[in-house]
């Protein structure tokens, strides 16, 4: 997860407007749709690494970063904003934890690696935000 979110660091958040003076934005943490799609990469990016049956759908995640990137420019948050949220060591634990508690709430444990294998089969065959980053090999 760690290793995604060091290439999130061109993104931003959405749900304000570009005009918002920077100290009237929510932090990047709040802004919904750009949390929750960096969560849903860095649950794919552990899912990969660990999986050696599952691939990334790399063009997919590019791509899913590049419009978040687009967008975080139009609401006008700044590079240094957006680095200061991704290197974040506060916030990458706290990715660390969201990304175990949501894979615990599907039934797994992210811990056995087993486990998180058949969680990524599942989210692929769902068509999830985390299986659509990835395939099966």
């Amino acid at each position: 997860m760690r290793a995604c979110l060091c290439a999130a660091a061109l993104l931003a958040p959405p749900g304000v407007g570009a005009a918002v003076v920077a100290s009237e934005r929510p932090p990047l943490r709040e802004v919904q749709e750009i949390d929750g799609a960096l969560l849903a990469i860095a649950i794919a990016d552990e899912v990969r690494r660990r999986c050696d049956a599952i691939a990334p759908r790399w063009v997919r995640a590019y791509a899913r970063l590049s419009s978040l990137e687009a967008r975080a420019a139009e609401l006008g948050y700044s590079d240094a904003e957006i680095e200061d949220y991704v290197g974040s060591e506060d916030e990458k634990a706290r990715m660390r934890r969201l990304g175990e508690a949501y894979i615990r709430q599907q039934g797994y444990d992210p811990s056995v690696t087993a486990e998180l294998c058949a969680f990524g089969r599942d989210e692929i065959a769902s068509g999830s935000a985390v299986g659509r980053l990835l395939r099966e090999k």
